[in-house]
C-alpha cells in the first residue's frame, strides 16, 4: 500500500505539472499572440506604396479619396472613437491610395482634412461635420473591417465608395425592440450590483425601457439631448416615488435611491465624460474641453429632471427617503452577485449597442474580470473606491485590449463597454440629493466624487490600452520584414536588430548614422589636418626635393 502511494505520488505531480505548463501555455498564446488591431498597424507603420494609387492629376480622383476619409472618420467618431486614433485612421486611408502629404485636424464634430500632391498643384481642403452620435457598434465593426483592407492595398477606390455606401445605408442587425428590451436588462442588472433586490431591479428596468423610448420617440422629432435627459431623470423618479409608497403601505423596504441610479446609469453610458477626459490625456485639449462641457451639460439635464421629479413628488405627499447605501436584500448584496450583475450588465449593453455576439462575449468576460479585480482590493486589500476603479479601468484597458486585438475586434468597443457597470450614476443621485435638502458640502463632495471616478475610468483605460498595445505590437526588423522568407540554419551569430523609427524606418544606431557624414568634418579635424599639412610643408622646406648627384 505505501508503495502504490508513493510510485502515485509523484505520477500525480508530473501530471498537474503538464497541466499548468499547457495551461500557461494556452493563455499566453490567446493573450500574447495572433492578429493585431487595425489601428496598431496603422501606427506601427504607414500603408505600403498601392499598386493602383489614383491619378493625382485628376481632381475628381483626389477629391474622391478625401471624401471617402471623411466619410470613414465620421463613422469612427460617431461610435465614440478617440480623435488620435481617428486622425491616423484617416492618414492611413489617404495614403493607401497615394496621398501621402496630408493632415488632419478633427475638433469635437468637425473633420478638416488638408492635402498637398505636389509643388506644381495647389493645396485641397474638406471640411466634414459629424451630425450625431450613436451606439451602433456594428458599424464600426465594419468600418474596421473596411479600412484594414483599404490598407492592405485590397480595396480599389471605386469598391471601397460601394462598400461604405452600404455599410452607411444599412439596417439595424435586429429590431428596437430587442434594444429596448437589453436596455431594461442592463438597468436591472446594475441596480443588483448596487445591492438592490429583485423588486428594485424590476422596477428599474421597466422603467429605463419607457425612458429609452421616450428618449427615442423625441429624438426623432428632432428634440435636442438636453430637454431629453431631463425627461429621463424626470422619469426615473415618479415610479421609484411611487412603488416606494405602495411597499411603505405593505411594511416592504423598496430603496428608490436604487432604482433612480440604476436608471441614470443607463443614461450616463451614452454620454461622453470619459471620451473626454481620454481626449485630454492622449493630447487632443480642444476637444476635450468641448466634450466635457457637453458632458456637464447634458448631466445638467438629467439632475434637473431627478429635482423636478423630487419636488413634484413632494406636492404630491410623497416625500422620499434619503440615500442608503448599507441596506441589501437578502443575498443579493454579496460580492458574488454584484460581480456577476456586472459582468450580465456589460452583455446587455453590448446588445442594446447592437454588438455582434464575438465582441459581446470579450466586453462581458473583461468585466467579469475587472470586477474580480475592483472587490478583491476593496474587500480583500481594503483599498480606496477610487483606486479600486482605476485598477478596474486598467484592467479593461488591457486585457479587453488584449482579448480584442485576438479576436479581430475594435478595442473601442471593449473599452467602452467594459467601463459601463463602474458609471457614477449613483454618485451622481447621492450629489444631487445632497444639495436639494440643503447640505451643500455632502453634496458637492458626492458630486466630486462622481467626477473623480471618471477620471480614474479614463485614466485606467487609455494606459491599459497603452500596455496592450505595446504588447502585441508584432517582432519585425523594419518596414514588412515579415513578407521575407526567414533565414532557416544559418551558423552566423546573431546580429542585434534596429530599431523602428516613429516614421516607420529603421532607426540605426549613432555610429551607424556619424558614418554617413563623411563629408563633414569638426573643427578639431580641420585644426589636425591644417597641423598636419603646416609640418610636412616645414619637411619638405628643411629638405628640399632636387636632382641627386648622378
Amino acid at each position: 500500500m505505501c508503495a502504490c502511494e508513493n510510485s502515485f505520488a509523484p505520477m500525480y505531480g508530473m501530471r498537474v505539472s503538464s497541466f499548468m505548463s499547457r495551461a500557461l501555455k494556452k493563455s499566453s498564446d490567446l493573450l500574447f499572440s495572433g492578429n493585431r488591431a487595425t489601428i496598431d498597424a496603422i501606427r506601427l507603420a504607414p500603408p505600403p506604396s498601392p499598386l493602383a494609387p489614383v491619378d493625382l492629376s485628376d481632381p475628381v480622383k483626389t477629391h474622391a479619396v478625401m471624401d471617402l476619409a471623411a466619410r470613414i472618420g465620421d463613422q469612427l467618431l460617431t461610435a465614440g472613437s478617440s480623435n488620435s486614433d481617428a486622425k491616423a485612421q484617416i492618414r492611413s486611408i489617404m495614403s493607401a491610395y497615394g496621398l501621402n502629404n496630408t493632415h488632419v485636424d478633427i475638433t469635437l464634430n468637425t473633420i478638416y482634412i488638408y492635402s498637398r500632391f505636389n509643388e506644381n498643384t495647389p493645396p485641397t481642403n474638406m471640411f466634414r461635420v459629424v451630425r450625431q452620435l450613436s451606439t451602433d457598434f456594428s458599424r464600426i465593426t465594419e468600418v474596421d473591417r473596411l479600412i484594414r483592407s483599404i490598407v492592405a492595398g485590397a480595396t480599389p477606390l471605386e469598391m471601397a465608395q460601394k462598400i461604405l455606401f452600404d455599410i452607411e445605408t444599412s439596417l439595424l442587425p435586429y429590431r428596437n425592440r430587442y434594444a429596448l428590451a437589453s436596455w431594461g436588462g442592463f438597468a436591472a442588472a446594475v441596480a443588483l450590483l448596487l445591492g438592490g433586490g429583485w423588486a428594485v431591479a424590476i422596477v428599474a428596468g421597466i422603467t429605463t425601457i419607457f425612458t429609452m423610448f421616450a428618449n427615442a420617440w423625441l429624438a426623432s422629432k428632432s428634440l435636442p439631448l438636453f430637454f431629453q435627459n431631463v425627461l429621463g431623470g424626470f422619469a426615473a423618479v415618479i415610479p421609484a416615488a411611487v412603488t416606494y409608497s405602495i411597499a411603505d403601505r405593505i411594511d416592504f423596504y423598496l430603496p428608490p435611491s436604487l432604482i433612480i441610479g440604476s436608471s441614470i446609469v443607463a443614461l450616463l453610458a451614452g454620454l461622453t465624460l470619459v471620451q473626454a477626459l481620454q481626449d485630454g490625456i492622449t493630447g487632443a485639449p480642444v476637444t476635450s474641453a468641448a466634450r466635457f462641457y457637453e458632458t456637464l451639460l447634458q448631466t445638467g439635464g438629467i439632475i434637473t429632471g431627478i429635482a423636478a421629479g423630487i419636488q413634484m413628488m413632494a406636492v404630491m405627499g410623497i416625500t422620499l427617503p434619503p440615500l442608503d447605501t448599507t441596506h441589501t436584500s437578502g443575498v443579493l448584496g454579496s460580492v458574488t452577485i454584484q460581480i456577476i450583475s456586472g459582468a450580465v450588465a456589460t452583455g446587455f449593453f453590448c446588445s442594446a449597442c447592437f454588438c455582434e455576439r464575438r465582441a459581446t462575449v470579450v466586453a462581458s468576460l473583461t468585466a467579469l474580470i475587472a470586477s474580480l479585480a475592483l472587490f478583491s482590493v476593496t474587500t480583500l486589500l481594503d483599498w480606496p473606491g477610487t483606486f479600486g476603479i482605476a485598477l478596474a479601468a486598467l484592467v479593461v484597458g488591457l486585457a479587453g485590449g488584449l482579448l480584442s486585438r485576438r479576436y479581430m475586434i475594435p478595442p473601442q468597443i471593449t473599452a467602452a463597454a467594459g467601463i459601463t457597470p463602474f458609471l457614477p450614476g449613483l454618485a451622481l443621485y447621492r450629489g444631487m440629493s445632497s444639495v436639494l435638502n440643503d447640505q451643500f458640502v455632502v453634496g458637492m463632495s458626492n458630486l466630486g466624487f462622481a467626477l473623480t471616478t471618471a477620471t480614474a475610468l479614463a485614466a485606467g483605460v487609455v494606459l491599459g490600452e497603452w500596455i496592450a498595445r505595446r504588447i502585441r505590437r508584432p517582432r519585425i526588423l523594419h518596414r514588412y520584414q515579415q513578407f521575407r522568407r526567414p533565414n532557416v540554419g544559418s551558423r552566423r551569430a546573431p546580429q542585434q536588430k534596429p530599431r523602428m523609427g516613429t516614421d516607420g524606418r529603421v532607426r540605426q544606431p549613432l555610429h551607424w548614422r556619424r558614418r554617413r557624414r563623411s563629408t563633414s568634418k569638426s573643427m578639431w579635424q580641420l585644426d589636425s589636418e591644417m597641423r598636419a599639412s603646416e609640418g610636412e610643408l616645414e619637411k619638405q622646406q628643411d629638405h628640399p626635393t632636387g636632382t641627386s648627384d648622378q
